[in-house]
């Protein structure tokens, strides 16, 4: 007697074939810009090692050395070490800022694939190559310096890379939920990060490098072997990224080659393309066009300030006002991550619930500015108003920063004045991701530079920039906000006609 079919069998014949594509999607690229940041956090974990106070560790010190620096890594064991540890950052986010406008580019013209998974295993290779400086007992400033330029340049492969791909295979129905979600890989590789870099940080600080570069480029094997670019590439159905109910923006036409024209200002330079023909990828001019990419692109520009500045300089100022230990400090700074993890999944539910992706972050950028001001002013009176206004802090600072990079990303990628051209998207999402890494690497120097006139002007700072983030959306607010008044008013004047014609029939 033959049995009936195993329920786990059952339960994968209950979901269809492209809900297994679309979760495979989501998981790959999950995990591989989880591993990214995962590579780049042990920078942050072995700058302790690099400098500490060598008076304090037991042992007998080498004759005809100092004290307090003998046990300390050159060139970093000099007074000026935070200026060096300040360079190493600053390399890496210079590099990838600038690196990031023209990753996008290459993306739209290769092989996601071949294009995600060699950058992959080039950030593996140079993240490595960090660490071997332990056993190959380099201490020269140059080569730290070569190779953060170099993982910052590579590293630039990952986002656009994965957004795009992600943004391939979702419609935006409920694409702002999903990425809010999916974004919380960059907390998943940060904690990832500092756990396997501490294993070794103590004793052999260059695994601490190392070990992570091997996971990214394992990483990168799997990429290649399993990646599917496009739902057509395997005979999957297409996603919906426009509804017929969607309102058209009034301000773009469309010219024969499908690019974007706001009132009248692109030309038709770049050609018609014939029909069937694969459709060429996007200058970066024409994607700066695109209706939004600019004022969205500026916007993160500050709202990344604002959250990288908290990324660097956090734990240091809870050490300063609240005086906890170091320790405590970290594990407290934590808490940020989680409100961040929270306020992009709400920003996302928010945003396809209501449609408007500029009104949802100009409204939590706006809740942003006072909260940042009461936490440095109460934050610190007692252990459970410190937890939930780092909470509020992180949902409110991170939420828009998450959005944007994620959903709004994709739909400006997606734009109903491309006529279906796929070709933009790794191109718009470098564009935004690259001039918001340049408020990543301009947030923690102005802090830097502030910090010693006191705390107080740091955060007024950091609620100038968020209050110019805000500001930047206001022209894409406006048009949301027209958009919706006129829907209603089409509504009601379709309930008023039809209310009209029951009556006339009734007579």
């Amino acid at each position: 007697m033959r049995s009936s079919l195993a329920p786990g069998i059952r339960l994968l014949r209950a979901f269809p074939r492209d809900s297994w594509y679309r979760g495979l999607t989501l998981v790959l690229t999950f995990l591989f810009y989880a591993s990214f940041h995962l590579s780049r956090k042990p920078i942050s974990i072995v700058k302790s090692e690099l400098h500490t106070n060598c008076s304090a560790q037991g042992g007998a010190r080498p004759n005809g050395t100092n004290s307090t620096t003998w046990c300390d890594w050159a060139p970093f064991d000099q007074d000026n070490y935070k200026e060096l540890f300040g360079a190493l950052d600053n390399a890496f986010l210079v590099a990838y800022a600038i690196g990031m406008f023209i990753s996008g580019i290459f993306g739209e013209r290769l092989p996601l694939r071949y294009y995600l998974s060699g950058g992959m295993v080039l950030s593996g290779l140079f993240t490595a190559l960090f660490g071997l400086a332990f056993f190959w007992n380099i201490h020269v400033l140059w080569y730290f310096i070569l190779v953060q330029i170099l993982n910052g340049l590579v590293q630039t492969t990952g986002w656009p890379s994965v957004v795009t791909c992600v943004g391939n295979w979702f419609g935006k129905g409920k694409r702002g939920l999903i990425m809010g979600i999916w974004n919380s890989h960059t907390s998943v590789g940060n904690i990832l990060g500092s756990l396997i870099a501490g294993v070794w940080v103590s004793s052999d600080w260059g695994l601490s490098f190392i070990v992570p570069g091997i996971i990214i480029a394992v990483m990168g094997v799997v990429c290649f072997l399993f990646l599917v670019e496009y739902p057509e590439d395997v005979d999957c159905s297409l996603p919906q990224h426009h509804t017929e109910s969607e309102e058209k923006d009034p301000e773009v036409t469309f010219s024969d080659d499908g690019s974007c024209t706001r009132e009248n200002a692109i030309d038709s330079s770049e050609g018609c393309r014939e029909p069937g023909e694969e459709p060429e990828a996007i200058s970066f001019l024409g994607a700066l066009r695109i209706p939004g990419v600019v004022e969205f692109s500026l916007c993160l520009l500050f709202a990344k300030l604002v959250s990288y500045t908290f990324l660097y300089w956090l734990p240091l100022y809870i050490v300063n006002v609240a005086h906890f230990s170091a320790k405590e400090a970290g594990d407290m700074s934590t808490l940020f991550d989680v409100g961040g993890i929270l306020g992009g999944i709400l920003a996302g539910l928010i945003s396809d619930y209501s449609g408007g992706r500029g009104t949802t972050c100009a409204a939590m950028l706006i809740l942003a500015a006072p909260m940042l001001f009461l936490y440095n002013y109460v934050g610190q009176n007692g252990i459970a108003t410190s937890v939930a206004m780092l909470i509020v802090c992180g949902a409110l600072v991170n939420g828009p920063y998450a959005l944007i990079t994620t959903a709004v990303s994709a739909d400006l990628g997606t734009h109903e004045c491309l006529k279906g051209n796929a070709k933009a998207l790794s191109t718009v999402t470098a564009i935004i991701d690259g001039t918001g890494s340049i408020g990543a690497a301009l947030g923690p120097l102005l802090a830097g530079l502030i910090s010693p006139t006191g705390w107080n002007n740091v955060f007024y700072m950091l609620i100038t920039a968020d209050i110019l983030a805000c500001l930047l959306l206001s022209r894409v607010v406006y048009k949301e906000m027209k958009g919706w008044c006129g829907c209603y008013a089409r509504k009601r004047g379709s309930s008023v006609a039809l209310t009209q014609a029951k009556v006339g029939d009734e007579k």
